[in-house]
């Protein structure tokens, strides 16, 4: 009520998201690059598997992240022959229009095109999509459109579904307001006492670099908790097996918004088969925690089987998390 209050009022309207422009090329993929149907060309980072390659990983960052995010593990997948495709989303890292925010359309109209592309450069190989944060919501919200063409299996880590319910009113009230007046207003965040990972030595690193932004515009904000709303309400598929990572000590995505998506899952989703791992140790940044190595195994083993125990023996067999149900 009060958000709609907030923009009800004069010279208050939400913010727009950036529209991509029409197609005016054949998209292409390299090693390094990918160039979109408008002609806007996304940085990709490869890590090819060592030896022949048996399944390839498209992953995508969360929130003022880029696609170096998944080195790590992408290194730990490589000598198993698993090809990593890590790339930056529009908006972010090395592609175009960093720092502004063009949306669920164009997140997700992106992330086809690099299946697609994929797919044609890996023909008969195994392809699976991975999100953290972010890049969980745009998956889950691809998956719903039917927009992952031909995909395997997707591995939701520490999903962004921190839509306005869980931020509460004044909050909500508060982002609609700077958004619609400042959009261009960028809050750092520090100062909040909120920790992402236990990796003390990737947190200085993440500080450091210069691609990794250290504010976020309001509009952008906005956007983001749009997108959070959306994956929360309807983001996922029954088509396409799921495995789902969540830290017991995430302090980014608190535990009642991921209880609800699982609760979703539990109603609706009853075709292809969804899994949890529950990491009682794991934080946001659940492949660069100090256990990363423990989390990536996990991936590597359901990519390989996705049946088989996890190696971790972190998987919740109930799809709960504990003591929350996720009941409305």
């Amino acid at each position: 009520m009060f958000g709609s209050l907030s923009l009800s009022l004069p010279g208050c309207t939400p913010p727009e998201p950036i529209k991509l422009g029409p197609a005016i090329v054949e998209p292409v993929l390299s090693d390094h690059a990918a160039r979109m149907p408008d002609g806007g060309t996304l940085a990709v980072r490869l890590t090819k598997a060592h030896g022949t390659c048996k399944a390839v990983i498209i992953a995508l960052h969360g929130m003022n992240d880029y696609g170096t995010f998944i080195a790590d593990a992408a290194q730990d997948w490589a000598r198993q022959g698993i090809e990593t495709l890590a790339y930056d989303q529009r908006g972010f890292g090395q592609s175009p229009l960093v720092g502004r925010w063009v949306g669920e359309d164009g997140l997700v109209a992106d992330l086809e095109t690099l299946v697609r592309l994929a797919a044609a450069r890996y023909p008969g190989v195994p392809l699976y999509v991975l999100g953290e944060s972010m890049g969980g919501a745009v998956t889950m919200l691809a998956a719903s459109r039917d927009q992952l063409p031909g995909v395997s299996g997707i591995i939701l880590s520490a999903p962004a579904v921190l839509g306005r319910q869980a931020l509460g009113w004044f909050p909500s009230f508060a982002l609609d307001l700077s958004a619609a007046l400042f959009p261009g207003f960028s809050p750092s965040g520090h100062g909040l006492g909120i920790r992402p990972s236990d990796n003390e030595e990737v947190l200085a690193a993440l500080g450091r670099d210069p691609l990794v932004l250290k504010g976020t515009r309001a509009d952008t904000i906005y956007g983001l908790v749009d997108l959070m709303d959306a994956a929360l309400a309807r983001g996922g598929t029954d088509a396409i097996p799921t495995l789902f990572l969540y830290g017991a000590k995430d302090e980014i995505i608190p535990k009642p918004p991921i209880a609800k998506l699982l609760a979703r899952y539990a109603r609706f989703h009853h075709g292809a088969p969804w899994r949890l791992a529950y990491y009682p140790e794991g934080w946001h940044l659940l492949t660069r925690d100090l256990q990363g190595p423990v989390v990536a195994a996990d991936i590597a083993a359901w990519v390989f089987d996705q049946t088989a125990p996890l190696p971790s023996g972190f998987e919740r067999t109930d799809r709960r998390l504990p003591g929350h149900s996720g009941a409305p």
